[in-house]
């Protein structure tokens, strides 16, 4: 296999590649990291020193790409003869890559913080978090009033990056009734066949999320 992914089924990040791969129809072998293991842990450092997942290695080119939207990019070019994710179009590419660093930032990095705070059971002030999140809504409800997708008319990085954020998100803060686009957006991206696959396949791992029991029923 000339690829190999390198994550964790529950991992936001790795969703998003996850999605695209799926997207993309490419073929590749999982190796799944638990950063517990002490093997697991050698291992993924050795490709890349920071230790996070997910990392992609071609075994090709003898190369290791990391980080999820790098990872995006590496992957579109790489698989000729299928929708682009990231249009070769300048300007509307700046979009795309706009709201993918906007999903990955705004949602997910509040999102995290929130997790991450149950984790350590630090039991901190995350009224800013929270209140981030809100504020992430509002802007996501202005952005989705005219198209389907995220940066347009069409499937994106930035839908790849939206599907996990704010599926974990939603969890924490959940969408208001104001949010209606925001709302159908979300149906949209669940229906889609690479996202349910991916959530299919992370369900075994549901009861590892500290905040299991805000997943609504339908995903569990």
């Amino acid at each position: 296999m000339p690829l190999t992914l390198y994550f964790h089924p529950l991992s936001s990040y790795c969703h998003k590649v996850l999605i695209a791969l799926y997207e993309l129809d490419i073929e590749f072998e999982k190796r799944l990291i638990n950063l517990g293991n002490e093997a697991d842990h050698a291992e993924l450092q050795a490709l890349w020193p920071l230790c996070k997942f997910p990392v992609i290695r071609d075994h090709d080119q003898q190369r290791n790409v990391a980080e999820s939207s790098v990872i995006i990019e590496y992957l579109d070019h790489r698989q000729a003869g299928y929708p682009r994710l990231i249009t070769e179009d300048w300007k509307a590419a700046l979009e795309v890559r706009l709201w993918d660093r906007f999903f990955d930032l705004h949602v997910q990095g509040p999102m995290q913080k929130i997790v991450g705070d149950r984790i350590s059971a630090a039991n901190g002030d995350l009224s800013r978090e929270r209140a981030a999140l809100t504020t992430a809504y509002g802007m996501l409800e202005q952005q989705l009033a005219a198209d389907s997708w995220a940066a347009g008319t069409t499937f994106s990085m930035a839908d790849c990056a939206a599907a996990p954020a704010l599926f974990y998100a939603s969890t924490l803060v959940p969408f208001a009734d104001e949010h209606r686009h925001l709302s159908a957006y979300f149906e949209r991206l669940i229906q889609r066949p690479s996202v349910k696959r991916v959530i299919e396949e992370a369900k075994p791992y549901f009861s590892m999320y500290p905040f299991v029991e805000a997943i609504a029923s339908r995903f569990r």
